[in-house]
């Protein structure tokens, strides 16, 4: 039996990941991890073996080794002393996924993928507003078209693979955050009941 529940949530930059991973957290008591906020903290953590090479990734919107990204991932699932997470951002491409389920395995069971779908202007308008306030190195226009076209070319896949194992629930990211997390409520009551 895993010992932790997992909902991935998926979506390209800015298709709303954060906002509803917040209401998630308020109404269902999960747990949100961010993996790019986990890569970026551990970017800044003083002595970090990985934080140079974590910065380019970042700067050059590629993606981070999987086994830096699961290690992260696990340390902050232990340390919260929870069982239920969000897991928001991951996995990002087959290398994700393969070395997720290498990591993972009787570790964290995948219980439900949301796929907040959303087009690439919305994306890249609501990222690039976000950007004049959040600090982010990777919320300008040249980061952001890398990161489409890495989200298209390789997360894609991961959508269609959880498809076929029915586990995907995908939602219209370009409504409003409360019409979006109506539509969450009801995936996730279901997942509970």
């Amino acid at each position: 039996m895993a010992k932790y529940n997992v909902v991935f949530v998926l979506g390209g930059p800015g298709a709303g990941k954060g906002t509803q991973c917040e209401n998630i957290v308020r109404d269902f008591g999960y747990v949100h991890l961010s993996a790019g906020d986990l890569l970026r903290a551990e970017r800044q953590r003083p002595g970090s073996q990985f934080g140079e090479e974590i910065e380019g990734h970042i700067r050059n919107g590629t993606i981070v080794p999987v086994q830096i990204t699961c290690s992260l991932l696990r340390r902050a699932m232990e340390d919260s002393g929870k069982n239920n997470f969000l897991i928001d951002g991951f996995p990002r491409n087959k290398d994700n996924l393969d070395g997720w389920n290498k990591a993972m395995e009787g570790v964290a069971d995948v219980k439900m993928v949301l796929f907040f779908d959303c087009t690439e202007k919305t994306c890249i308008d609501r990222c690039l507003n976000r950007g004049k306030t959040s600090g982010r190195s990777d919320d300008n226009l040249e980061s952001l078209q890398k990161r489409i076209q890495t989200y298209t070319n390789s997360t894609m896949s991961i959508i269609e693979h959880y498809k076929k194992m029915d586990l995907v629930c995908e939602l219209n990211g370009e409504n409003s955050p409360d019409k979006v997390f109506d539509e969450v409520k009801v995936a996730l009551d279901k997942l509970s009941s």
